[in-house]
């Protein structure tokens, strides 16, 4: 049992069932360290060409998430954002082991996850480069109260306590419980949502009533 109920469960492959842990390493995870997790992602999948090029075709909402950390503020931009379930209110998105966020990400309790509308673009831009330049304007962003940095002017953003994190191939799966919900449901124009569709951001455009 997870001595601690408000700490997230982390879970880790040991080459049968998974088994609970909690780590400040997050590449332990890595199936480089479990070639038997490997082969069985690898056995009967297809190249990684094909699947980036059909992935590509699916248009995404942006995200930014951000949390704080012992070293400052942390975020970074993730397009695989859903909602997972409504009772209780979790959402999940994933990020790369490779990730220069990953270790401040397994490290954090909380995140602020932004639902960027389309007048974020250069929101998404900036949060795609290095990690030095992200916050270094200051006054694109301010803090919560509970400490998160929070990006301006964002129509949707929401709080969320870690609540799983599931190594899944060369990724993390990272599914969080909301705590809180910010929603600016009145201005239509500024509340239309950033698409991402073949390497291009977007605008939606509805197809009629």
């Amino acid at each position: 049992m997870n001595a601690n109920p408000d700490r997230p469960v982390r879970l880790a492959y040991s080459g049968g069932q998974p088994s609970r842990f909690e780590s400040e390493n997050p590449l332990s995870q890595s199936i480089e360290n479990a070639p038997e997790l490997a082969m069985a992602f690898t056995e009967g999948g297809i190249g990684n060409d094909e699947y980036k090029a059909a992935m590509r075709r699916h248009p995404a909402g942006v995200t930014i998430v951000t949390l704080d950390s012992k070293d400052g503020p942390v975020g970074f931009t993730a397009t695989s954002f859903a909602s997972l379930s409504m009772n209780p209110p979790l959402i999940s998105f994933n990020i790369a082991l490779s990730s220069s966020s990953i270790k401040a990400l397994h490290a954090a309790d909380s995140i602020v996850v932004h639902l960027l509308g389309e007048h974020q673009q250069h929101l998404a831009q900036r949060f795609s480069r290095s990690s030095d330049q992200r916050f270094s304007d200051e006054s694109l962003w301010g803090r919560l109260e509970t400490g998160e940095p929070v990006l301006h002017g964002t129509p949707i953003w929401m709080r969320a306590t870690i609540h799983r994190l599931i190594p899944a191939g060369d990724h993390t799966l990272v599914i969080g419980l909301i705590t809180r919900m910010h929603n600016e449901n009145d201005d239509e124009a500024s509340s239309a949502p950033l698409l991402y569709h073949e390497g291009r951001y977007h605008r939606p455009t509805p197809l009629g009533p």
